[in-house]
């Protein structure tokens, strides 16, 4: 515990969620209103339990305070993060890029393990359904 500070100051743009709900398609986390800034660096806390109805593909979006537009929650290629790509009780670092009319959260990191379901090739033809598992006997 040498390098142990015993009080610290936490930085100003330091976000806790106010709450993480699961709405049957997105796992959506609530922020704290304010405005939060165009190019601007937030470090966000997934503060509450991830609902354990929450599907593994949910896309992760963002409200702010009692508004009820969703914001996503992309990763540094822009990609949309699912649920199973964040977990509760960590710290993110955000930036939040607008446009004209709307916003993302952009992860500056990598999100935690997400399975990666994409297809290896595509060849003009539609991809074959994967074979059922037969029971064993």
């Amino acid at each position: 515990m040498a390098n142990c500070k015993p009080i610290c100051k936490l930085c100003n743009r330091l976000v806790i969620s106010q709450a993480i709900t699961f709405d049957g398609t997105s796992l959506v986390v609530n922020l704290p209103a304010g405005s939060y800034n165009n190019c601007s660096k937030y470090c966000v806390v997934l503060a509450q339990a991830i609902p354990t109805t929450t599907t593994i593909a949910a896309p992760v979006v963002f409200t702010i305070g009692t508004g009820t537009v969703q914001y996503p929650l992309v990763n540094r290629c822009c990609r949309p993060v699912s649920a199973c790509g964040v977990r509760t009780r960590t710290r993110y670092s955000l930036v939040v890029e607008t446009t004209a009319t709307s916003a993302v959260f952009k992860m500056l990191g990598r999100p935690c393990c997400q399975p990666n379901n994409n297809l290896t090739s595509v060849d003009g033809t539609a991809p074959a359904a994967p074979a059922p598992a037969t029971p064993t006997t």
